[in-house]
């Protein structure tokens, strides 16, 4: 993830471990104080990692408990994204005076199991251009980057409407660049008054991860309004 995002103005933190050190808000330990050990390690070291990338850019440390629909809430001034997956757990955090919004999300980088999966998240457009993508660059798990770049995708539309957006509401086009971009096929959220109606963003396959990526920047324009907000 820390390689995917190293050109915007974003803090990465990653693990593909559980710490020892690794602990959790009282707050937060009421959250998955009946969960499986499972869920108990995945909750408890992404917010390590979160705690440990919010400390890289001078915010003290704080619970980060679920919020509506699960979003975590951030503290004050800052956007975020957390995710885990089988062996690797990860915390992305900017200030709000540089990033609107983002949405990171890891996979194991291998191809869904379940091919019901492909037909839930794809429309048959999709499902073209993906077998396309098969053809000529075989070896990438395209339908798994899909969905990953779907869950980023809602990861970053959720904190900006507040709204739920299924899989079917967003038309992702994979690139074989390392790139993909999201096309908004319902209402896009409006920020400084222009109405978003497409998500870019960045795609990598690496030790054994897919891991999908958006972040909006601030803009010049956008400046003076965030920093008044």
């Amino acid at each position: 993830m820390a390689s995917l995002l190293a050109a915007v103005p974003v803090t990465v933190v990653e693990t593909y471990g559980d710490p020892a050190d690794a602990v959790l808000f009282p707050e937060e330990e009421a959250v998955v104080a009946k969960a499986v050990a499972k869920r108990r390690d995945e909750f408890t070291t992404v917010r390590h990692c979160a705690r440990a990338a919010l400390h890289l850019i001078g915010v003290p440390p704080a619970p980060i408990l679920p919020g509506q629909r699960g979003a975590p809430r951030w503290p004050d001034g800052v956007v975020g994204s957390m995710t885990h997956c089988a062996g690797y757990r990860a915390a992305v955090v900017a200030r709000a005076g540089e990033v609107t919004s983002l949405g990171v999300d890891a996979e194991p980088g291998e191809p869904l199991r379940d091919p019901d999966v492909l037909t839930m998240i794809a429309d048959e457009s999709e499902r073209a251009a993906l077998a396309d993508l098969g053809v000529r660059h075989p070896g990438t798990p395209w339908d798994r980057l899909l969905f990953s770049a779907k869950e980023s995708v809602y990861k970053t539309w959720f904190p900006l409407t507040g709204r739920w957006l299924g899989f079917e509401d967003a038309r992702v086009r994979l690139d074989p660049d390392g790139t993909f971009t999201a096309r908004l096929l319902v209402e896009g959220p409006v920020v400084e008054g222009v109405e978003l109606k497409v998500f870019s963003g960045q795609w990598i396959v690496r030790d054994g991860i897919a891991a999908t990526a958006i972040v909006l920047p601030i803009t010049p324009a956008d400046q003076p309004s965030a920093v008044h907000a």
